[in-house]
């Protein structure tokens, strides 16, 4: 049927908003189809937000780490981040340093990733949430929250206790921005990703876009407004998990076994493990990482002026022997940084 239509639906096919603001409803946070704008990923609904909202040289404050492709994205739209730093042993936000940053730098924009984040895993939990939102709209800044990882609850307890959404702090849908992504929870390859915003932000949204992309693909909206009304979504986000929770778990116990001295806080939920490298340089273990053949991002790409190098994040992307095999490279390249002799040459196949 809708290759019968103009197949032009910037705001994203009526169905699938539907779809999305009735799962936003479901979850105590009630939405309007019109609230919603459907994006071509996350990042794609990210970009919108900074260059629409957040003119050149104006200020985004931004958790410290945070996830590299959007503290790019920022830079490259002008913004001046703000960092500021995640609670000790990354247990969730400080909230006294937010409170600071926001009274001090009065920025147009916070992004922070509540729900598993990327890097470090964290969960933020209701009472810093409350308080943020209460600070934000305080401060007059706009809060955008990143839910792309809140479907991977990968323990039990976890996904018994879960938050509630940030925008449920936001009544009035004045103060928190919410981006939402199927690539994360089902696949890389749904490029479909979504905001959810007040109706005038949205309507500046989508005015906005004919500068852009001028839609998402009609095809895979179908496939998510199929896979959002059906048990099919519940299914296949049940498939995710499973997968990410065993790559998880395969790959905490070639670590403790592997490298000992490398620190982490194993997350209950998203993708990703923040490493300490045991006082080695993270982006020199990356680079010598490449070479015997296994691929991870090192800690200054998640940071501000060179922060974390200390650090390496490993995605949850493999498990078994293959995992075992990858943090085997790992400390090989570990072993060429501090020093020890190494066979450094690339083998037959990449670990990434």
């Amino acid at each position: 049927p809708y290759t019968h239509t103009h197949g032009d639906y910037p705001a994203g096919l009526p169905s699938l908003r539907q779809a999305l603001a009735d799962r936003y409803t479901a979850r105590g946070v009630p939405t309007m189809p019109e609230q919603i704008m459907v994006t071509t990923g996350a990042m794609g609904a990210a970009s919108a937000l900074c260059h629409h909202l957040a003119p050149r040289g104006e200020r985004i404050a931004v958790e410290h780490p945070s996830y590299a492709n959007i503290l790019q994205l920022m830079r490259e739209s002008g913004a001046r981040l703000v960092p500021v730093a995640m609670a000790a042993e990354h247990r969730g936000w400080d909230l006294t340093a937010w409170h600071q940053t926001l009274r001090a730098a009065a920025p147009r924009l916070a992004y922070v990733i509540p729900d598993f984040h990327n890097p470090t895993g964290a969960l933020a939990n209701e009472e810093q949430r409350r308080d943020l939102v209460a600070a934000a709209r305080a401060a007059g800044t706009l809060l955008i929250a990143d839910e792309t990882m809140v479907d991977l609850v990968l323990d039990p307890d976890t996904a018994a206790d879960m938050p509630r959404p940030v925008a449920a702090f936001d009544p009035a849908g004045s103060a928190v921005i919410t981006l939402g992504s199927a690539s994360k929870a089902i696949w890389a390859g749904i490029r479909i990703g979504w905001v959810r915003a007040a109706p005038d932000i949205v309507r500046r949204l989508v005015a906005a876009r004919a500068y852009a992309d001028l839609g998402s693909p009609v095809l895979e909206q179908l496939a998510l407004t199929h896979l959002l009304t059906t048990d099919a979504w519940h299914e296949a986000v049940a498939d995710r998990r499973d997968i990410a929770r065993t790559n998880r778990d395969s790959l905490v116990a070639a670590l403790r076994t592997t490298l000992p001295d490398w620190e982490f806080t194993v997350p209950t939920g998203g993708l990703t493990l923040w490493t300490r490298t045991g006082g080695l340089s993270g982006s020199r273990i990356a680079e010598a990482g490449e070479r015997l053949g296994v691929r991870v991002p090192s800690g200054p790409r998640f940071g501000i002026d060179g922060a974390f190098e200390g650090y390496v994040r490993l995605p949850f992307t493999v498990s078994g022997p293959l995992a075992t095999e990858a943090v085997n490279r790992l400390a090989a390249a570990a072993r060429i940084v501090a020093g020890t002799p190494q066979n450094a040459s690339a083998p037959g196949s990449l670990v990434a």
